[in-house]
């Protein structure tokens, strides 16, 4: 009796051990910023950037809205410090808080200089911003001719339908002015091989968008 009573405390002492709970181990705390680092988010023109880099800081830090350095000074059109960055390895696939990086910002504002350096550094064509668009639509949007060029020849999609259901002649058709310069960058879109014959989300052709704007000369270009 006495062993049985014996036997049974036993096994209960062991089921709390090994019923007793367990503590994850508290999260690692991220490392404190450096010196080089907060420098080179703050750094304006290539020669901070230059110290900062020499200094150790992170290329890939994050500053404001999730931009890396390469990202704000893509933004900003600083292309000296942005070669600078891109030549000590920066990511120029690198997306901040709004799914831009430094090659979809270069392409949608005309950075033509940073974006020829993103597409000679790994920069991924089939990139899509915040609205499921190619750097190729919102220059198409903004009539940025050179820049529609360099995106065509680097290979760019010209049929990628974004999530408003239009490809780069219908955002430039329903967003642009029917101007001289947003015809030549229809004309440029279509010898890039541009599918005058997809309709957007509605079901309407670009032709009959640049009709119902009274964009005579896009039209044309579209019939020819």
């Amino acid at each position: 009796m006495a062993a049985a009573v014996a036997l049974a405390g036993a096994l209960l002492l062991a089921s709390a051990c090994t019923a007793a709970p367990s503590h994850p181990a508290p999260p690692t705390p991220e490392a404190p910023m450096t010196d080089a680092t907060s420098d080179l988010l703050a750094a304006g023109d290539a020669d901070a950037v230059r110290r900062a880099l020499d200094a150790g800081a992170d290329i890939e830090a994050r500053g404001d809205g999730g931009m890396t350095p390469l990202v704000a000074a893509t933004k900003a059109n600083r292309v000296d410090a942005a070669r600078l960055l891109i030549e000590a390895g920066a990511d120029v696939n690198a997306k901040d808080d709004i799914q831009d990086s430094a090659y979809l910002y270069a392409g949608a504002r005309g950075h033509d200089e940073i974006l020829r350096m993103t597409l000679a550094h790994g920069a991924d064509l089939r990139s899509t911003n915040r609205f499921g668009g190619t750097a190729l639509i919102p220059a198409s949007e903004r009539g940025l001719l050179p820049t529609v060029e360099i995106l065509l020849e680097a290979g760019v999609d010209p049929d990628h339908i974004n999530n408003l259901g239009w490809t780069a002649l219908h955002e430039a058709i329903v967003l642009g002015d029917g101007s001289a310069r947003y015809v030549e960058v229809l004309r440029t879109l279509l010898d890039g091989g541009a599918d005058a014959t997809i309709r957007d989300g509605d079901g309407v052709l670009p032709v009959d968008l640049a009709a119902a704007r009274g964009y005579d000369a896009i039209v044309a270009e579209l019939r020819r």
